[in-house]
Formats: C-alpha cells, sequence, structure tokens
C-alpha cells in the first residue's frame, strides 16, 4: 500500500487517482477539516482515508502502519490552516513523516520539492533542503519540480489570461522550464515502482522552456489578441525579498525572483527513461482560453 500526504491537495489528489488506476492500494492522510468534495472523490476512487496531521508525530507513526511507500507533496504554501506555518508543516512535519517512515520500514519514499535559485537562500528552500538531506537515510526519489504552470501563468499571480494581461516579474527575458501539477502527479505515480528512480534527485520541468514574454506571444498568438503588461522590476522584487519579516511573504518573494531568473532544463533524458508526456505551454493556453479559468482546478499543493 502506498500513503499519499498532501493528498486533498492539486497534486496529491492528481496522484491518488493516478496511482489507483494502476491498480495500485492506496492510503490518503486527510485532515478533519479536509473538504468534503475532495475526500469523496478520493473515495471514489476506491481510496482508503486515514485522518491524521503532521504535525501530529504521533498520527503520522499510525498512517505509516503496513505502508510500502510514501508519496509527499504536502506544503503549508497554497493551503494553510490554523497552526500551519512553514516551519511547523514544511520542515518539522515533513522530517516528522521521513522518521515515521523510517520506523516503519518503509521500502520508499518520493518527496516532490522544487528547483532551487542559486544564490538565493529562503525559509521554504532551507525546510524543503532539510527534508531532502534526511530522506537520504531511505531509499528516496527527490523530484525537483520547476516552476508550476497552473500557479505562475494564472490570474491568481497576474497572468490574467481571460483579460489579456500579464504580470511580468522581471524583464521576463529568462527561460523556464513550465511543468503542469499533472505531469508532476504522473511522474509520481510512475517513479515511486520505477527502478531507476531509487537513491535519485530528479529535476522535472515541462517540454519546452519559454522565457515569460514567449509565453505571453503564444497566448497573443492562440487567443488572438495582443495582452497588455505589467512589469516588476528586479530590483522591486529584491527590495521585497529584502524587507519581508514573513517567512511566507520572504519565501514568495524568493520565488519570484527566481522566476525573473529563469530555470530552463532538458527534458529529454527523464522522458527516455521513465516514458513520461510532458503538458506544453501551448496545450494549457488552448484549455484556458477555450473554456475559461474553470477548466484548470484551482492549485492547493
Amino acid at each position: 500500500m502506498i500513503l499519499v500526504v498532501g493528498a486533498t491537495g492539486s497534486v496529491g489528489s492528481e496522484v491518488c487517482e493516478r496511482l489507483a488506476r494502476r491498480g495500485e492500494r492506496v492510503r490518503a492522510l486527510v485532515r478533519p477539516t479536509s473538504s468534503a468534495e475532495r475526500l469523496e472523490k478520493l473515495r471514489a476512487c476506491g481510496v482508503e482515508l486515514c485522518t491524521g496531521d503532521l504535525k501530529d508525530p504521533h498520527s503520522i507513526a499510525s498512517a505509516c502502519r503496513g505502508i510500502d511507500a510514501v508519496i509527499s507533496t504536502a506544503s503549508s504554501t497554497l493551503s494553510r490552516q490554523s497552526g500551519d506555518s512553514i516551519r511547523s508543516v514544511d520542515a518539522t512535519g515533513q522530517l516528522n513523516l521521513v522518521n515515521a517512515a523510517k520506523d516503519a520500514d518503509v521500502n520508499r519514499f518520493l518527496f516532490v520539492s522544487f528547483r532551487k535559485t542559486p544564490g538565493i537562500s529562503f525559509p521554504l528552500a532551507d525546510a524543503k533542503q532539510q527534508v531532502e538531506t534526511a530522506a537520504t537515510s531511505l531509499n528516496f526519489t527527490i523530484l525537483q519540480a520547476s516552476w508550476f504552470t497552473e500557479v505562475w501563468l494564472s490570474p491568481a499571480l497576474g497572468f490574467d489570461y481571460a483579460n489579456a494581461q500579464a504580470r511580468i516579474y522581471g524583464p521576463g527575458t529568462s527561460p523556464i522550464s513550465w511543468v503542469s501539477y499533472r505531469d508532476v502527479a504522473e511522474m509520481c505515480a510512475v517513479a515511486v515502482r520505477h527502478p531507476a528512480a531509487e537513491r535519485r534527485t530528479i529535476e522535472f520541468g515541462g517540454p519546452e522552456a519559454l522565457s515569460p514574454l514567449e509565453v505571453v506571444a503564444r497566448f497573443e498568438t492562440i487567443g488572438g489578441r495582443p495582452f497588455r503588461l505589467e512589469h516588476v522590476s528586479e530590483e522591486t522584487l529584491l527590495a521585497q525579498f529584502e524587507q519581508a519579516a514573513d517567512p511566507l511573504q520572504k519565501s514568495f518573494a524568493a520565488l519570484m525572483l527566481g522566476y525573473s531568473r529563469g530555470d530552463a532544463m532538458d527534458m529529454a533524458p527523464v522522458v527516455e527513461t521513465f516514458g513520461i508526456k510532458l503538458s506544453s505551454v501551448d496545450e494549457y493556453a488552448r484549455s484556458v482560453l477555450g473554456q475559461g479559468a474553470s477548466a484548470v482546478p484551482k492549485p492547493a499543493v
């Protein structure tokens, strides 16, 4: 049985569905406050629900009993409840999970992390690094995902495709390997049983590295109308980062700086090894422009 932690988020729920379709037995760690709709969706896939919280080591130990593999997509950044913070969830909570998995003699441990921008230290990246380091004591797989298409190219962060306007962080000329959260979920489902993913950190992005300005041009071509752009200078982003006192605000400011500096990678070796089909920015653009914003679920990693 595979335990999925973060199972009611966009990535985690997608992981559960894909594992279930593969015939895997899946247990989902959920909280008492989890959305009834999301819980019902998991039940409909045949997923076993287990109530617990990363901040409660006893509940995590119970959830890991009888488990063969763990996949953790949980984070406090986009789906936060009382008592949640980067320290309590992304650091201490995830370390609780690593320890529980070790005590339960779990065979595989897959952790969804993200690509760090060189030269920038911030609370979320530090927390992820702590967990990545701790996970090496297990038969681990670390997925370091690039910038999520559905998050960074969404109205929530200023990319308002419905009204043809976009906020660009920095000059907008540095390529990014935008990746769909659905592809990250598929990679989780594949990698957790794939021998080539054992004891390995895998950098994971989309099929094509495009600068933000190139993304805008794709949307303009597909949508048939020009975008109005708002640029946030790198100097402004750096000032926001340096002045931020709250760990979450500092982390988001750092991520915006990372966006401005780009994150391009060659995904051909990963695609060849794991047989993953990656979704393009063009496909995303056609989806949201053709069906409206409701075509893409609200991300809740």
